[in-house]
């Protein structure tokens, strides 16, 4: 009986020990979010390597789905279907035209927006609209900059369609000027041709107006006008930023642009 009176009495007191540290203890780290980089026209997924990199070591798992630049739709769909492969929440992020194409992405696992130097229309609203001269000076996105050719389409007619693409030429200065020679080399290799009507699709429902969203302005930028930038930002209510950088801020200033996307993920 005194034995396991003892007994008794010695659990009690351990418990009674135990209840304070018991009741700091830290609850259970939630899940971090997987992160997904949409790239932009001109460009494809290896754009975004060196912020996928920096993400990574900081133990995000990062996706950079391929973007057929064919038009707002189908990209969004080709994006879903990467969405669709992944469990747990989303930090959806896009660059330049990326942003048209994440807009027109609904998916509940997305719990954060992040634009990167990128378009964020409003629904019915085409690409276009964003490098209005008018409203907006300072884009270089003209010929003979933009050039345009005959590509193989299979959704286009007659399995072909017009893409737009920057002349190599031109590519180091209005796209990336803020990169070495060897840099923009390596873009140049790697630019991706949009369809010209793709910039002419009207957008649907955007999801930032329901998704809280971040944007980094390109103060450089000699695609789509810093001024564009900054007035589609404050019309979204997102949270912005801005850095002195080109068009290509995502290769130029990674470090700028991870901080951003990871303020994004922990919100």
């Amino acid at each position: 009986m005194n034995i396991a009176r003892s007994l008794r009495a010695g659990l009690v007191a351990l418990t009674v020990a135990l209840t304070p540290v018991l009741a700091t203890a830290p609850a259970t780290a939630a899940p971090l979010p997987t992160i997904v980089l949409v790239h932009g026209a001109f460009a494809d997924t290896t754009s975004w390597d060196g912020v996928a990199s920096l993400l990574r070591a900081r133990g995000y798992q990062v996706v950079t789905p391929d973007n057929p630049l064919r038009g707002p739709a189908n990209d969004a769909a080709a994006v879903q279907r990467t969405l669709d492969t992944i469990s747990g929440p989303v930090v959806l992020a896009g660059h330049s035209y990326g942003g048209f194409v994440i807009s027109n992405v609904h998916d509940p696992k997305v719990e954060s927006l992040v634009y990167i130097a990128a378009f964020a229309p409003v629904q019915s609203e085409i690409a276009q609209l964003a490098l209005d001269p008018i409203r907006f000076p300072g884009s270089r996105l003209l010929p003979p900059v933009l050039q345009v050719k005959v590509v193989d389409d299979p959704q286009g007619i007659a399995g072909k369609n017009i893409d737009g693409y920057v002349a190599p030429a031109s590519f180091h200065e209005v796209f990336a000027q803020d990169v070495s020679d060897a840099t923009a080399a390596d873009m140049l290799a790697h630019q991706r041709s949009i369809a010209v009507a793709a910039n002419l699709e009207p957008s649907g429902p955007p999801s930032w107006a329901s998704t809280p969203s971040w944007f980094l302005v390109s103060g450089g930028d000699r695609i789509i006008p810093p001024a564009s930038q900054r007035f589609m930002a404050n019309r979204m209510g997102a949270r912005t930023s801005e850095i002195d950088a080109a068009h290509a801020s995502l290769v130029s200033r990674p470090d700028e642009v991870a901080a951003v996307v990871e303020a994004a993920a922990a919100r």
